[in-house]
């Protein structure tokens, strides 16, 4: 059985949500009191902030890089990263990376093939859903994707930072949120939400309108499951 290594804190509440969803994941799959080797390095928020507004790449690659070799240190098998944001240098980092590294977006994408989706909205930062590393692997399954406009990704980015990240979790946020989502399936014809900031799935708990929301820290969660090799 591999051991996992999570780099966390980016923020909190999703690195806590990944360690109860890979446990219920495993337990669905095998029963009694058995549970998989979890190593979490919870990584400073503010320092990854400022990477990310100064939009120094190296440096964060650099930062993250850091964290798996301490996780491979400390017996980690292979790692994951417990948030989607930091995935803009995901390609470079794995190239790097002394241990395996499985993808949140990659994970995503085949879960969307799957479902048989065809074009699907992102809600994330306003890097997320400003960036092409989620809609590059998506096009490449054939499967379009559609943003918020530029006033709600500012709207999304400044509810995730003030708000969800915090812990803080508002019924006007929810509807704000869900009223983005009503638009984009009125006007931009999607027909499934990718809910791309592990922290947005605390706050839209459930699936609105007729169409899927795909929870990216759950799908990520059971391919971590998988990873582990035990049947």
């Amino acid at each position: 059985m591999k051991t996992i290594g999570i780099i966390g804190g980016l923020g909190p509440e999703s690195t806590a949500d990944y360690y109860r969803e890979i446990i219920a994941a495993y337990n669905a799959k095998h029963s009694g009191l058995a549970y998989p080797e979890i190593i979490i390095f919870s990584v400073r928020f503010n320092t990854f902030l400022e990477l990310i507004d100064a939009k120094q790449w190296d440096q964060l690659t650099t930062l993250l890089l850091d964290k798996i070799y301490a996780l491979q240190c400390a017996g980690a098998d292979f790692a994951v990263i417990a948030s989607n944001t930091p995935h803009i240098v995901f390609e470079p980092l794995s190239k790097k990376s002394p241990i395996p590294l499985l993808s949140i977006v990659e994970a995503t994408c085949n879960k969307a093939k799957e479902m048989g989706l065809k074009k699907v909205g992102l809600l994330g930062t306003q890097l997320t859903m400003a960036s092409d590393f989620y809609q590059k692997p998506f096009q490449a399954q054939g499967i379009a994707m559609a943003v918020p406009s530029t006033e709600e990704q500012h709207l999304i980015h400044q509810r995730i930072f003030s708000e969800i990240e915090l812990g803080i979790f508002k019924d006007s946020t929810r509807n704000e949120l869900l009223a983005v989502i009503k638009r984009m399936i009125a006007e931009d014809e999607i027909d499934g939400l990718i809910l791309g900031c592990t922290e947005l799935p605390l706050i839209l708990t459930e699936p609105s309108f007729g169409i899927p929301f795909l929870n990216t820290a759950a799908i990520h969660c059971d391919s971590i499951v998988a990873f582990t090799g035990e049947q």
